[in-house]
């Protein structure tokens, strides 16, 4: 098995070696092997790390993960994982309709042309900051 040092591990997956540090603290990455003082994690870590990123990605916190992780061993954690991405799904639609009303806000302040706060038709009814 081949090992990789905290920093080369860390370039290989974007992230500085403070997070994979971080990551062992919460059980994320299991308790890195040490040689001469330096943390050692086999190379098949970086696809552990991979999938952390991903589901980060997808909305999934951390606690989740590490939920995920601590039971991919076991053979219901496909069930537990399939349950987990179920329950999410609406969590993300949420996010996509929201980011989509933010994006519809601010394109139609592009359209808007008039570039001036004071007078702008679209905030005519919002209220004045203090208020």
């Amino acid at each position: 098995m081949r090992y990789v040092g905290i920093g080369e591990l860390a370039r290989q997956a974007g992230l500085r070696p403070s997070a994979l540090r971080y990551y062992e603290s919460l059980g994320l990455l299991p308790t890195a092997h040490r040689a001469g003082g330096r943390r050692l994690w086999p190379a098949a870590t970086l696809r552990r790390l991979a999938l952390i990123r991903m589901a980060q990605r997808a909305g999934f916190t951390l606690a989740e993960i590490r939920g995920l992780l601590a039971d991919e061993a076991d053979r219901g954690a496909t069930r537990q994982w399939r349950a987990l991405a179920e329950r999410k799904l609406p969590e993300l639609d949420l996010v996509i309709r929201q980011t989509q009303q933010l994006r519809a806000a601010v394109a139609a302040c592009l359209a808007c042309g008039c570039m001036n706060f004071t007078d702008c038709e679209l905030l005519a009814g919002a209220p004045a900051a203090g208020s």
